[in-house]
């Protein structure tokens, strides 16, 4: 079996003499150009690719009023804005191999910002135990890009470009990277998933210093410094740079007098009021300008290709300056959630030589996307022996359209940020979005969202219980595209308790995922004689049971049964005097439910806020086993004493009794 490497070799041979060969490792101009002259003539490519560069924050949607972006806007100007541009994932790494590679992360199997860890993991890994809470388990990631896959660069190079990588990388260290994967330089081969240290010197990076006469020096200026180093180096030839941005990832910071020139602009009721997150969208932005500038003075922006996106959405999670770094809005949710806010991104192609320049679209296109359009735009064909999930763009660059299509995200995993969901995938469809929520329903069956975002942009009006044969025409495409691309989906969790699993927090972000705590934020609350509160109760023990404070309007208690209960008739009988007014209610949680709780499994019965105790009873049926109670005693505050609850079966024998 011939190498990789010597395929690639014999691929940059065929391209010198002009000859045409077919292979399953390759690919080739559909025709070789038979000199280095005629090779020249091919545009050069540049990919430049922002870090956490949300949907609304540049000037193109009309959607920031503290931002400024006045290069990205006059990129604009010469060529096509997308309206509707989706990365592949809402992460970075993801996104990332699937611009290198044009497949899915669902093919792919990078799935998490994960490859910076030393764990070198080859293929997906679908574990069936995760920690009791979570329905279904989440994928473990690829952890580096796969060697076996041709990257553009390695293909780009094969055929006679010049390639430079500079920036990011995120997709592995030694032995995976830039170098690895088809690029002659790699400035500052750097694996981390931000900056080393900081955006203004000193760095940290290992053998990759400041200037030394600028002393505060920007990595992004340093970046397009050394991008334009390798624009003039290799200007008499086509070459491919390759340029992934450090901005506007973490770690926040920029330069001391362009914060300061926005702290005076902000509003404290405006969404956007970074000072911080501001200057380092300018720095990302002057990075574009210098880029352009060096085309316009060598004389080479009208034979070169432009492509500029994003990773994923914006970043709404950690803390600048006291507030989260970014909105995403009018869009719902950031990096991380599979809504709209973390997956929908700014985009501008610019070639001049085929695209009106100022002109707009609503096709919707993907970050997949870029590998078959940049391939077609230089005349070269895809090898059908590697898989490419997206769509070349060539049709859209020139006018046209494409034809009508579906775009699928994978996303197995749950961060807990604003807007979170359950390990999960997406398909948009003909103005539609569906997403499938993996083992998230009742017995472990998936749940899903629907959204009709043509009529429903911020994702707020979920119709997929008024809309049932949408969802299953679109829940059949997930399922062919999940098979098409042979991914490795999510396991039912083994260890699930529904009783822990609570939908109204889905969205709610976890403590750890702020720099800071809260000051109203609460520890999880304790068991008092097998029973936990929510925030709106405290539990006390003493000598006739258990003293219920009710702090709000919705207090309420559960206990969890240490043997299932089969399904039948019960009778709930229990003791307890009461000072809160409203009526109490009793729920019951069926086996594989979510929610655990419903009203539906419930029943309601009346109290007086005497102080008085008295027996309440009342019977219900089930036809599923039983694993948890629920007691709401009132509906407002007050003060109830539980002595004593007893379950009865239908035969009269005690299946359950407290204390």
């Amino acid at each position: 079996m011939w190498t990789r490497e010597f395929m690639i070799a014999l691929a940059v041979t065929v391209t010198l003499l002009g000859q045409w060969f077919s292979s399953s490792q390759v690919l080739f101009a559909r025709e070789q150009p038979t000199n280095r002259s005629a090779i020249s003539k091919r545009p050069n490519v540049i990919v430049i690719l922002a870090d956490d560069l949300g949907w609304s924050d540049t000037t193109l949607y009309g959607t920031t009023n503290f931002y400024k972006t006045p290069n990205l806007q006059s990129l604009a100007s010469r060529g096509i804005t997308f309206t509707r541009a989706y990365s592949s994932s809402p992460l970075c790494s993801p996104t990332r191999a699937s611009l290198l590679t044009g497949m899915s992360p669902a093919r792919h199997g990078i799935t998490a910002p994960t490859c910076h860890l030393p764990e070198v993991i080859a293929t997906p890994i679908a574990p069936s135990i995760a920690e009791a809470s979570i329905p279904a388990a989440p994928i473990q990631s690829v952890t580096r890009l796969d060697p076996s896959h041709l990257t553009l660069a390695e293909i780009l190079k094969a055929n006679g470009y010049a390639t430079g990588h500079f920036g990011k990388w995120h997709l592995g260290p030694e032995p995976y990277s830039p170098l690895q994967n088809g690029f002659d330089v790699d400035v500052p081969h750097w694996a981390g998933p931000g900056p080393a240290g900081s955006y203004v010197a000193p760095w940290k990076f290992k053998d990759f210093d400041h200037d030394p006469l600028v002393p505060d020096q920007h990595i992004e200026d340093r970046m397009a410094a050394e991008a334009v180093k390798f624009i003039e180096q290799h200007r008499n030839e086509p070459f491919f740079l390759n340029y992934w941005m450090f901005s506007v990832h973490a770690p926040f910071d920029a330069k001391r007098d362009v914060i300061e020139s926005y702290r005076e602009k902000v509003q404290p009721d405006y969404p956007q009021r970074s000072p911080t997150y501001a200057a380092m969208i300018e720095s990302m932005d002057d990075a574009v300008g210098t880029l352009m500038q060096t085309l316009d003075r060598l004389g080479l922006a009208n034979q070169t290709l432009i492509v500029f996106a994003s990773d994923n959405g914006g970043n709404m999670y950690n803390e600048v300056d006291g507030v989260p770094p970014t909105s995403n809005a009018p869009l719902r949710g950031g990096k991380a959630t599979i809504f709209e806010g973390g997956i929908r991104g700014p985009c501008v192609i610019v070639w001049p030589s085929e695209v009106r320049p100022g002109t707009r679209s609503d096709e919707m296109v993907q970050t997949t996307d870029f590998y078959p359009t940049i391939l077609e735009a230089v005349d070269l064909e895809i090898n059908r022996d590697q898989p490419c999930d997206g769509t070349s763009l060539l049709p859209v660059l020139r006018g046209g359209h494409l034809a009508p299509r579906d775009i699928f995200t994978y996303f197995p995993h749950q961060p807990r940020v604003p807007d979170w969901l359950p390990p999960s995938v997406s398909v948009h469809s003909d103005g539609w979005k569906l997403i499938r929520l993996f083992h998230a329903g009742n017995e472990g069956q998936h749940r899903w969202k629907l959204y009709h975002l043509d009529q429903d942009q911020e994702e707020r009006n979920d119709l997929s219980e008024s809309h049932l044969d949408k969802v299953r025409e679109l829940d059949q495409k997930i399922e062919q595209f999940l098979l098409r691309t042979k991914a490795v989906v999510p396991q039912k969790n083994i260890r699930f308790n529904p009783t822990l699993y609570r939908i109204d927090l889905e969205g709610v972000p976890n403590s750890k995922t702020t720099n800071r705590k809260s000051k109203n934020q609460k520890n999880p609350r304790e068991k008092v004689m097998g029973w936990r509160p929510n925030d709106q109760a405290n539990l006390l023990r003493n000598d006739q049971g258990m003293k219920i404070d009710c702090l709000g309007g919705d207090p309420y208690l559960i206990h969890d049964l240490s043997q299932v209960l089969p399904a039948g008739e019960y009778t709930v009988r229990l003791f307890f005097a009461s000072t809160a007014p409203g009526d109490a209610q009793w729920f019951w949680s069926q086996q594989g439910r979510i929610p655990p709780f419903n009203k539906d499994y419930s029943a309601t019965f009346e109290t007086r806020k005497d102080g008085m105790h008295r027996w309440h009873e009342f019977t219900f049926r089930t036809d599923k086993p039983i694993t948890s109670f629920r007691l709401d005693p009132a509906r407002a505050k007050g003060v109830v004493q539980l002595n004593k609850v007893e379950v009865i079966n239908h035969e009269g024998a005690a299946s359950y009794h407290w204390p």
